[in-house]
């Protein structure tokens, strides 16, 4: 090839791509080479693939075409990390005028779509793939594209033609920053991201959401979905007619996540009763544990989640979740809150003056809130989900989820002052564990589902620790559906049952 570099084949490159790679050898990570087609001209150009990982963040693939014969370009990002347990929505609010705001460095994935209400515009997954660009970016070349087959649609469809002129005008007049408009970042995969120029501050203009993937969007990131018992008993019954016609014996298979139960129960069976009550009491919990089908937050495998109510003393009723993939051997734990909802929420202020206070058993719910006024720090609630941890875990966990999730800043596209600031604000949340000054730590939950422990012996001796209650706010309320809920016919149930 003219442009030189030796050219390599496409098994080589992907088995490099695909290999896992520590941050300092992604960080010298050979730049690969290879012949592919153009789809302009049909004559050879060159890919070249990059393996890189932004700091942070996560690996990407970086790969850029050109063609020397009729110097067509693109460049696309792909990532070469897992998917996340998660999708996410960013909603970046633009207002009129904040020409700055387009310049925010934006991570579009493969599966992410993005919507423009106001021009009731979407940008579906595979119009435009995974590319590393800005708000303005993305939508001047969703204007290009609409625009450049503009010449043969006058031809042969003048009205719509003329109705994609009309709305080219507004989209551009969003690129000038003439009109106000929202920008809405989707991706079930969760592996895209919106750079926040104010972190670790929250950003009032933009608001980050995280949510549980649906069937269907499961099965578009190439999962495999169980089907649902209304079609599995059609489903058996034609595997089962097929498996007759070809005199094939059908072999009974049980549930996936079920193996291990269903061997329990036949050695329960077995045994004498007194030696396997010994044996569950010595190990378990005396709390009944329950199962329920669930579904793999890794593979998308159907597996079995255990739980069981217990109740926290001076705090509330809980229940304790575990869920394991025989398939992959993903595992998670949460706790959730159980029993009524309170009717008032809880503030909890811990006073961090020494090593005691960061040993504090903290559990933080998924819709609780987190401040530490001395660094003016606020995370919004389900930021970090619910967990169970201690003070020191908290801040810990706080730590590693910025830098992953605002790894933008400490990249080498980064201005030098947003990188001293966050070094800065790393080396202040240090100080926090390490004690240097005293701090304080607010955890602010509407649904109090929330707790710290006391260092006394009962709340009220324990002076560093200040537990408030307060009235929801009606926007709160909404926000939690407790607005439209209605449990009359349950509360005439329980009266007459008394």
């Amino acid at each position: 090839m003219e442009n030189g570099g030796p050219l390599v084949d496409i098994g080589s490159a992907a088995e490099t791509v695909a290999a896992v790679v520590e941050e300092e050898v992604a960080s010298v990570a050979p730049l690969h080479q290879i012949e592919s087609l153009c789809m302009r001209c049909g004559e050879n150009g060159t890919t070249r693939l990059l393996l890189t990982r932004i700091p942070h963040f996560r690996e990407i693939v970086l790969m850029a075409f050109e063609c020397p014969h009729c110097n067509e370009r693109n460049n696309e990002v792909q990532f070469a990390g897992e998917l996340q347990p998660r999708g996410c929505c960013y909603r970046l609010e633009v207002p009129a005028g904040h020409s700055e705001i387009l310049n925010r460095q934006v991570v579009k994935s493969d599966s992410a779509t993005i919507r423009v209400p106001e021009l009731d515009f979407e940008i579906p997954p595979e119009s435009q793939r995974g590319r590393l660009s800005t708000v303005e970016g993305i939508l001047v070349r969703a204007a290009d594209e609409l625009e450049s087959l503009q010449e043969e649609r006058k031809k042969v469809d003048p009205v719509t033609a003329e109705a994609i002129d009309e709305f080219l005008t507004k989209l551009r007049s969003l690129v000038s920053g003439n009109a106000a408009f929202t920008f809405i970042l989707d991706d079930p995969a969760g592996n895209s991201f919106i750079e926040n120029p104010l972190a670790p501050s929250l950003d009032p203009l933009l608001s980050i959401k995280f949510y549980e993937r649906t069937k269907e969007q499961q099965a578009s990131l190439g999962f495999l979905v169980e089907s649902s018992p209304e079609e599995e008993p059609e489903r058996q019954v034609d595997r089962d007619a097929l498996a007759e016609e070809n005199n094939v014996n059908v072999v009974q298979k049980e549930p996936h996540g079920s193996v291990g139960a269903l061997a329990g129960r036949r050695a329960i069976a077995q045994g004498k009763a007194e030696d396997v009550a010994a044996a569950l009491c010595r190990y378990s919990a005396p709390e009944e544990v329950d199962t329920l089908p669930s579904t793999c937050g890794a593979c998308a495998a159907g597996c079995v989640t255990r739980f069981y109510s217990t109740k926290i003393p001076y705090f509330r009723e809980v229940v304790v979740m575990a869920t394991t993939c025989d398939m992959c051997g993903y595992r998670s734990s949460e706790l959730k809150a159980g029993g009524e909802i309170p009717e008032k929420g809880k503030r909890i202020t811990v006073y961090v003056q020494n090593i005691e206070d960061l040993s504090r058993d903290v559990i933080k719910s998924d819709m609780a809130s987190v401040k530490v006024p001395e660094l003016d720090l606020e995370l919004a609630s389900g930021t970090l989900g619910g967990i169970v941890t201690t003070v020191e875990g908290l801040i810990t966990k706080i730590s590693e989820n910025l830098e992953r999730v605002h790894g933008f800043s400490l990249g080498d596209s980064s201005d030098d002052w947003k990188r001293k600031k966050w070094l800065d604000f790393k080396s202040s949340l240090a100080k926090l564990t390490s004690l240097e000054e005293p701090w304080t730590l607010i955890i602010d939950d509407a649904l109090a589902s929330s707790f710290v422990s006391f260092t006394t012996d009962s709340v009220e001796d324990d002076k560093r620790l200040v537990v408030e209650e307060y009235e929801r706010t009606w926007e709160q309320n909404e926000e939690l559906g407790l607005n439209d809920m209605d449990t009359s016919s349950a509360d005439n149930a329980y009266s007459r049952t008394e």
